[in-house]
């Protein structure tokens, strides 16, 4: 990938991602992902959680029970969100997964458009958005 240096912006500053279950959603990523909580905002509501490297902003849906699903193929916006993981690290968080009761994984852990990287996606609990977990290969 070649940089451009001149470039006015220098990175993501966070992601913002309305979940159906602000609760759940922030349990996954604090309990299963380990990142902290870093912030939150009782009267919206929103949380702020971050893996020291990425920070993600959490927001309540307002009446989940009416939201409209994800459909990759019309929904303009967020298609999925791609987390990086160690190698290592990738095949034990598909098992760990697998036995959430509220996790739809889309796919089991493969090579990426060939490879070297290997993925898998999976809709988090409590998020109803679509995570791709990804080694850099």
């Amino acid at each position: 990938m070649t940089v451009n240096n001149n470039n006015i912006t220098s990175g993501v500053s966070h992601v913002a991602i309305t979940v159906l279950d602000l609760n759940a959603t922030v349990s996954f990523f604090v309990d299963v992902l380990g990142y902290d909580k870093v912030g939150e905002d009782p009267g919206y509501p929103a949380a702020f959680v971050s893996d020291g490297s990425t920070m993600l902003a959490l927001w309540q849906a307002k009446d989940p029970a009416n939201a409209v699903p994800f459909d990759r193929f019309n929904v303009i916006g967020l298609h999925h969100l791609a987390i990086n993981v160690e190698d290592a690290q990738l095949d034990a968080l598909h098992a760990t997964l697998e036995k959430l009761e509220d996790c739809d994984i889309e796919f089991a852990p493969e090579l990426a458009y060939g490879g070297p990287s290997r993925h898998f996606m999976a809709n988090i609990p409590g998020s109803g958005i679509r995570f791709e977990f990804r080694t850099n290969g």
